[in-house]
């Protein structure tokens, strides 16, 4: 890992971008931290820490405003990094379906998701690896956000990540929902009742299959990007309980 850049927020928290390899990432810790702190990594979509920054610094508040340190990383094929052909043709494929207002075939949704996930989830885990070798950083660790079918495999393959908050709003590959079985740790899952883009039926059986003995579903009225302030809150209320 190599810090590529630094600056302190409004409100004393330290921002450090990062490289590892050739994956670009960010890392913001608690401006009043006297101790290791707990870290969350906030998983996002496919779409760019460019376009995403603002909602992931403002998730990285909320999370510092608890004491816990945040990081993120660009996901495979996102960004500056090496797009892939397939990808790019599951995505066409996506945005034609949809268009045509017809239903997403499964066929499609494994070609988006499945590499995803295979190609991601190592990174996640390298970039944890040298995330919990600094000496700012003690752990637990908690996994908050999207794209969910990663946060399902990382519950499963990754014993350092105690808790995780998922959001309901992105296709789920069928065989992912076996995987779901096996997640035992506490879950926190944001469902938007009316997402345009999800299939409610099927977020509902994916929590219906998860195995943790704690897992709560919290569903509001509205759209995909209609998230109410209080759910936010509510999420970092479980991050508190299981992190500290």
């Amino acid at each position: 890992m190599q810090f590529t850049s630094e600056q302190r927020l409004d409100d004393g928290i330290l921002e450090r971008e990062f490289t590892l390899g050739e994956i670009p990432g960010i890392l913001w810790t608690p401006g009043s931290a006297s101790a290791p702190a707990p870290l969350i990594l906030l998983g996002h979509p496919p779409l760019g820490l460019h376009k995403m920054y603002p909602r992931l610094v403002a998730r990285a508040r909320h999370s510092a405003a608890e004491g816990f340190a945040a990081a993120t990383i660009e996901l495979p094929g996102t960004g500056d990094r090496p797009r892939s052909a397939a990808a790019e043709q599951a995505r066409a494929d996506l945005r034609r379906a949809m268009e045509a207002g017809e239903p997403v075939s499964d066929e499609i949704i494994d070609a988006l998701i499945l590499p995803l996930v295979d190609k991601a989830v190592p990174e996640w885990q390298a970039a944890l690896d040298a995330l919990l070798s600094l000496p700012e950083i003690g752990g637990p660790v908690g996994y908050s956000g999207g794209v969910i079918s990663i946060g399902i495999r990382l519950a499963v393959v990754e014993p350092r990540i105690v808790a995780a908050g998922f959001f309901a709003g992105s296709f789920v590959p069928r065989t992912m929902f076996e995987e779901a079985r096996q997640v035992t740790i506490p879950l926190h899952v944001l469902l938007q009742w009316d997402d345009e883009g999800n299939d409610r039926q099927a977020a509902l059986d994916l929590f219906d299959a998860f195995g943790s003995e704690e897992k709560t579903l919290h569903a509001n009225m509205g759209g995909h990007t209609g998230v109410p302030q209080f759910a936010g809150e509510d999420a970092a209320r479980f991050f508190t309980r299981h992190l500290r």
